[in-house]
């Protein structure tokens, strides 16, 4: 048993860094007109990639199809030198009210990947503590999601989404239908992950403010069919603070992309 405990410790313990991700002659029409064609992409290993770009270009249907949820018509995706059926994944939905089951508790939804991953009951109950201690969260996980707060809510898709420890997360607008109180927390757990594991992400932005502040790499997308503008990096060190806002960096790169945006926009 303990022999057992010790297992279950050192392989929960043993984070993964993030894979990178390459798109290669991506092609996707929706009633014979392309959204995608030929498009190519490479996402880096342990960074935040955020997703903008004018409205109906497909940022959502591009993050889906990336994550094996929208089939594509023609290309590869390949993450690192694998196939999507042989890395982890963790996805966070837009809506978190849909997202989590409304029979489980808030616990029972965090282990639900590991249960179907086989993990044991051990393994369950500490990658859970060790989740509860990376968020520093004092949410009462016995309790069911419609007894959560919206933020709470979300921390617990976000957990659910991480329990297995995924090579790559994809966040689907995963803000927009937060607060702004329970919006500042989760940006800050999230650039708590990223230092703590080195994963993958790959978000999805309708707030140009939002994406730069949580971004190392802003991939600004063109409208249909749909190309990539350009590529923005943005070095600043973490963990960003509010301080964040006001430097010069952040000011530059973001009057950049918007400027980027407008010209794709009006175009």
């Amino acid at each position: 048993m303990a022999s057992d405990t010790l297992n279950a410790q050192q392989e929960l313990r043993s984070k993964p860094l993030g894979v990178p991700i390459t798109v290669q002659g991506l092609t996707k029409r929706f009633n014979r007109e392309p959204l995608y064609q030929d498009f190519n992409l490479e996402i880096s290993a342990g960074k935040i990639t955020c997703i903008f770009g004018p409205n109906g270009c497909g940022k959502s249907t591009l993050l889906n199809m990336i994550a094996g949820l929208i089939p594509i018509d023609a290309g590869q995706i390949l993450f690192g030198d694998k196939l999507l059926h042989k890395t982890r994944i963790g996805y966070v939905f837009q809506n978190y009210r849909d997202a989590l089951y409304p029979w489980l508790r808030a616990i029972d939804n965090i282990k639900y990947p590991l249960k179907v991953a086989r993990y044991s009951s051990t393994q369950q109950r500490m990658r859970v503590e060790e989740l509860v201690h990376l968020f520093s969260t004092n949410i009462n996980l016995n309790r069911y999601p419609y007894e959560l707060s919206g933020g709470q809510q979300q921390l617990v898709s976000i957990m659910r989404a991480l329990a297995i420890q995924p090579e790559v997360l994809f966040l689907d607008e995963p803000f927009s239908a937060l607060d702004y109180e329970a919006t500042l927390l989760i940006r800050d757990k999230l650039q708590g992950v990223l230092q703590a594991s080195g994963l993958t992400m790959v978000m999805i932005s309708h707030d140009l403010e939002e994406a730069v502040y949580m971004a190392d790499h802003i991939l600004l997308l063109t409208k249909r069919p749909t190309q990539v503008a350009e590529r923005v990096e943005f070095n600043a060190k973490r963990p960003r603070t509010a301080a964040t806002l006001a430097d010069a960096e952040f000011i530059q790169v973001r009057s950049h992309c918007l400027e980027v945006f407008q010209r794709e926009v009006y175009r």
